[in-house]
């Protein structure tokens, strides 16, 4: 699958940009690019791309997205065409932002797992939801260094909300794999380590000096699933990476995934991903076409291993508003 480099309009000066955008619909390629992201979607609908997860959403839409995930929103032009308004605003900000020696206080340790779990998407939803458009659409005013304070207070909301939920799957993005202790962080790290492997609860259960109930009780309520669901997610995630990324045919992405037949390959990802490893292919090879013709900016994504070194410097969209803070 072809995935685009999207130059952004960050400046160097940059502690982030808004970008506020009415009625323009989603002009672009599947991408990624090395910033942060936080989209919120309001007023349309239709098929989100994150990683290896295709979803529906209706009228609005909340995500968190880490560097270099894939992504890609599509949406239901006829609402646009009938009059129906829709706006999307989009904050981004650089990979070394939280760098600095002020930001390593404890104060920010949850932003900063935050930033770390968005290696994975995450979806907001709820009162979350609800509190950060709030927040966002004042964004969109010039309101100075207050500006900076409120983006802070958005990052903080983001981090302590539980109404989330993870897009990409544990294998796609493994990084992204939450830690919520010493202990349970060595269970993850095995797995991600050994996933292709058969490994059992017993191994786990050793490594942890602890019965195997004990273990499979202890991984439940950390990681709120069975160690073996948890197994067949990162397995199934790794195989939707090689089934985007590779030219792998079935059967070696089944074995190199750590599946001991493909009959059982497919059974399971038919039963998680709602279709074959094949279909799933195909569809990702017809979401790939894009009408260039079409586009706003037409230098603004590059092709994957292109070199940026003298490539197109992104300017200001005509149509969306852009703000730089």
């Amino acid at each position: 699958m072809q995935v685009y480099q999207e130059i952004t309009p960050l400046n160097e000066s940059d502690i982030f940009i808004i970008i506020d955008s009415f009625n323009n619909g989603f002009d672009y390629p599947i991408h990624n690019h090395p910033e942060f992201e936080l989209n919120l979607v309001l007023g349309n609908s239709g098929t989100r791309i994150v990683g290896d997860s295709t979803e529906f959403y209706s009228e609005n839409d909340l995500v968190f997205i880490g560097p270099y995930l894939f992504h890609k929103w599509d949406n239901d032009k006829s609402k646009i065409q009938d009059g129906v308004t829709s706006r999307v605003i989009t904050i981004q900000f650089r990979m070394g932002l939280f760098n600095s020696q002020f930001f390593q206080k404890s104060q920010f340790g949850k932003i900063k797992r935050l930033l770390q779990d968005s290696t994975r998407g995450i979806r907001f939803h709820g009162k979350t939801f609800e509190k950060v458009t709030e927040i966002m659409i004042g964004l969109t005013e010039d309101n100075g260094f207050l500006n900076i304070i409120n983006f802070l207070q958005l990052l903080n909301l983001l981090s302590n909300s539980k109404e989330t939920t993870f897009l990409a799957s544990a294998g796609f993005t493994p990084e992204g794999i939450p830690s919520k202790g010493y202990r349970i962080q060595i269970a993850y790290n095995y797995i991600l380590k050994n996933y292709n492997k058969d490994i059992k609860t017993k191994d786990l259960a050793s490594l942890l000096n602890m019965s195997n109930s004990a273990f499979s009780h202890f991984f439940k309520k950390y990681s709120n699933k069975s160690f073996m669901q948890f197994l067949i997610d990162v397995r199934l995630g790794h195989a939707c990476k090689l089934l985007l990324d590779t030219d792998q045919n079935i059967r070696q992405i089944c074995y190199g995934s750590g599946f001991n037949n493909v009959a059982n390959f497919n059974r399971l990802f038919k039963k998680y991903r709602s279709c074959t490893p094949f279909e799933f292919r195909q569809r990702s090879l017809k979401k790939d076409t894009f009408d260039w013709t079409s586009q706003i900016t037409p230098g603004q994504f590059l092709p994957s291993g292109t070199s940026l070194k003298g490539a197109f410097q992104h300017t200001e969209l005509s149509t969306a508003k852009v703000m730089h803070f």
